[in-house]
């Protein structure tokens, strides 16, 4: 595919969404690798700053880049549109400090770069391939990028309000899709966060034409919402502007849960950064590794330096069998004082079938991390299929969790896994693996 800038200069006006102040764009054309560059004509000299991960000055509520006093407040709805379009050259120019707010979402630069007429270049594109999986965790933030042929996306959000709680995406990132699917897409904001955000000076040009405000018994907009998950689509346009500052288009696939641009950020300087990890010391893996060989049974002990999960996430007590890239079977014995039964069924115990998953995941994990060349790595959970239910788990009960190789590709997996109360199936599974770097601590 070739580079691509537009055909013709073309304006938008508008308000910034958090200075309240009046503001013009104009995008023109660029030559060829020039990437984009946004320019203030109000200041003396007209500087220039590049879209780049390392011009960010700012990841919060929003993305603003910035060299030495000059900034550019906003970025990420722009460079959406660009990432949606994939316009690889432009020129930017504003004359503040703020780009427009617009309706909130992307369309409107959309339509004008569309006006402007997208035109090809002389020279291909170059597009980052990912090698491996490069992720981004910090409390229950998740994101990880998979090698993938294109760009996708899958975006969970999931918040604590009586309107808003758990919606899910998913995307394949092309040009009718973004237009069609996500630039439509609004930003959104809580009721109850609005006084809070003025007084810090934010949102002053904030209102119901830019922005979904979330009330406690449904949204105070009068346009009704453009998509029933309008919400977690307006997170994935934001992320994929965020995703424009890797500087050349990625093809992977992210998984995104709970998200912003804080973490967005993280993980576009990490696909860019040098790779850390922790791997188990040497004697300890070798250790580990003959008592594999032996077919030893693995304890808790063993198991905690293979795994990074602690009580009381950790669901698996031993390994009583593991054939290297075969197959593997732990055991989990399920105690009345665990502490998911005070809240689940109480009255009724019963351990959640999510969690019978995540024990047979975590027995996966082990037959993948215990060969010694994915020592210092973690194995990601990224997918499941054909699950099904079949008895319910109760304390005094002892899971016997089986994971038997499918494929394992590079640093992907997939792995029939089932789970079974002496010799009754409760749980059976196919789940996917992504192998990932461990961060360094």
């Amino acid at each position: 595919m070739k580079q691509r800038t537009i055909s013709k200069e073309v304006g938008y006006s508008g308000i910034g969404l958090h200075t309240g102040k009046k503001v013009k764009i104009t995008f023109k054309p660029a030559p060829v690798d020039s990437g984009v560059r946004f320019v203030r004509v109000d200041l003396e000299g007209n500087p220039q700053i590049a879209a780049e991960i390392s011009k960010v000055i700012k990841a919060s509520r929003e993305t603003s880049i910035g060299e030495g006093e000059v900034k550019i407040q906003s970025v990420e709805h722009v460079l959406a549109a660009l990432t949606g379009l994939d316009i690889d050259n432009l020129i930017i120019e504003t004359n503040g400090d703020e780009l427009p707010a617009a309706d909130g979402s992307a369309l409107p630069f959309v339509q004008v770069l569309k006006q402007a007429g997208i035109v090809d270049q002389e020279k291909e594109r170059e597009c980052l391939e990912l090698k491996e999986p490069v992720s981004y965790v910090k409390g229950d933030v998740y994101l990880v990028a998979l090698p993938n042929e294109g760009l996708k996306i899958s975006y969970t959000i999931d918040f604590d309000h009586p309107v808003l709680k758990t919606q899910f995406a998913s995307f394949i990132i092309d040009e009718k899709t973004f237009t069609k699917e996500i630039a439509p897409a609004r930003t959104f904001g809580f009721e109850s966060e609005v006084k809070q955000l003025r007084e810090k000076g934010l949102i002053k040009g904030g209102g119901l034409e830019n922005a979904v405000v979330i009330g406690e018994k449904g949204i105070l907009n009068q346009e009704p919402l453009r998509f029933p998950d309008e919400f977690v689509r307006h997170k994935i346009l934001d992320l994929l502007g965020d995703l424009y500052l890797v500087g050349v288009p990625l093809r992977a696939h992210i998984i995104a849960l709970k998200s912003g641009h804080g973490a967005n950020v993280e993980l576009v300087k990490k696909i860019h950064g040098p790779k850390e990890k922790r791997a188990i010391p040497k004697e300890e893996m070798e250790e580990i590794q003959k008592r594999i060989k032996t077919e030893k049974i693995l304890d808790i002990k063993d198991i905690q330096k293979i795994l990074p999960h602690r009580y009381p996430f950790l669901l698996v007590d031993r390994v009583i069998e593991l054939k290297e890239d075969k197959r593997a079977v732990g055991i989990k014995n399920v105690s009345i004082n665990e502490e998911f039964f005070q809240g689940h069924f109480p009255g009724h115990p019963v351990m959640p079938g999510v969690l019978v998953v995540e024990a047979m995941a975590q027995v996966g994990g082990i037959l993948l991390l215990s060969k010694r060349e994915h020592s210092g790595k973690l194995a990601y959970f990224t997918g499941i299929d054909k699950v099904r239910f079949r008895k319910l788990v109760v304390p005094g009960d002892t899971l016997r969790l089986e994971a038997e190789v499918i494929k394992i590709k590079g640093r992907m997996g997939k792995m029939a896994t089932r789970a079974y109360v002496g010799d009754k199936l409760v749980v059976g599974a196919e789940l996917m693996f992504a192998l990932v770097l461990r961060e360094g601590e």
